[in-house]
């Protein structure tokens, strides 16, 4: 900037101190966000009622200061690029490449793959016996994949054209993240087990399929193993999750017989957490909510004191910033927004095949009565 002439230094000094001031008073807001987050939790643990005094009532306050000349913001924009590329680059976000070659290195592990209305299928008989609704389901898929999503799907990739670059982690119908699959298998990974046994010998398997499932048996095993390996909390989960052998757990998604289980358990949990809550029922949009911002803040969300307040007492300030869906919202209108987007996507082929799936498991059970 040593380039400017006296009237762009002065421009260009008001707006950098204009634009620090802002800086500063966001800082300050995400900072109250936090602090009354804190106070809630100790409310919560002592079961005391929450009010709306107990939120920030208004948004991130917006940049109102002077603003760069069209030639100015140019050249400002070129030099935080060129300084931007001097540092060292973000570790890429691992993908379902990264996954499979962990799984094969670590537990010998290799997913079935099988095709994508078979998986559809086993997703949805397992749901229907867990009591998740069809409704329930297709909607989660239907706001999570776009209405079109595979069951190896990861978020940021288009799973149709196969384009795109990772965006998180997350896989499949659900869109479990590697700290969801770790967390799930350290859960009721023995389950997953002993179901997998009992399927290895049932008769009917060809010779083929036995010896298959007797080698699947075998590193689900040591997965469950190695989940179990370190203490059963969130935080402890997500650090293991960014290790290669959190990376072959997850692909366990990927897997026509563990895949459905796995994240047809954690929607399962949601509606546990709500139960435990005293909350019945659960509609679609309100399983969705907890799944985006984990259960029992969703659940939060919908107390009739978290309902009319802004997401930003909801949401850490990276990921209210970075969820358009989220931003300058109150959590009524996030509902709203999640369930509008889930009626457009519900019409997408994924979705219709997802619904047919439930209605043809339906009639067999009705015809079989």
């Amino acid at each position: 900037m040593e380039t400017l002439d006296a009237g762009q230094r002065r421009q260009f000094e008001a707006y950098t101190s204009a634009r620090t001031f802002h800086e500063f008073e966001l800082d300050k807001f995400w900072r109250e966000c936090s602090d009354l987050r804190a106070l809630r939790k100790r409310k919560k643990a002592a079961n005391e009622e929450l009010t709306r005094n107990d939120y920030v009532g208004s948004f991130p306050p917006e940049y109102k200061g002077p603003q760069l000349s069209t030639e100015l913001a140019k050249a400002w924009a070129a030099f935080q690029a060129k300084d931007e590329t001097a540092k060292e680059p973000p570790r890429p976000l691992p993908t379902v490449a990264d996954f499979l070659t962990a799984a094969k290195e670590h537990y010998a592990f290799e997913p079935e793959r099988i095709p994508e209305r078979e998986f559809k299928l086993r997703y949805a008989r397992e749901a229907l016996s867990l009591g998740l609704t069809k409704e329930q389901v297709v909607r989660v898929y239907a706001l999570e994949t776009g209405g079109q999503g595979t069951a190896d799907m990861q978020a940021g990739i288009n799973p149709i054209t196969r384009k795109g670059t990772a965006i998180s982690s997350a896989l499949g119908y659900a869109q479990l993240l590697h700290a969801n699959s770790v967390n799930e298998i350290a859960k009721h990974g023995p389950i997953f087990v002993e179901r997998l046994r009992r399927l290895s010998i049932q008769p009917g398997p060809d010779r083929g399929r036995r010896t298959a499932l007797a080698k699947k048996l075998t590193s689900l095993r040591a997965m469950v193993r190695a989940a179990k390996s370190v203490p059963l909390a969130w935080e402890k989960h997500q650090d293991f999750a960014k290790t290669p052998r959190g990376y072959g757990i997850h692909a366990l998604n990927l897997d026509g017989d563990i895949g459905p289980w796995l994240q047809v358990i954690k929607l399962q949990g949601i509606m546990q957490e709500a139960q435990k809550a005293g909350r019945t029922t659960l509609k679609p949009v309100e399983m969705e909510l907890m799944n985006l911002a984990g259960p029992g803040t969703g659940l939060e969300m919908m107390l009739p004191a978290g309902l009319g307040v802004p997401t930003v007492n909801f949401f850490a300030r990276g990921g209210y910033e970075r969820n358009t869906i989220v931003r300058g919202k109150t959590s009524a209108e996030l509902l709203a927004a999640l369930d509008s987007r889930m009626d457009d996507n519900e019409k997408k082929p994924g979705a219709v095949e997802f619904a047919a799936v439930f209605d043809e498991l339906k009639a067999k059970q009705a015809a079989g009565r």
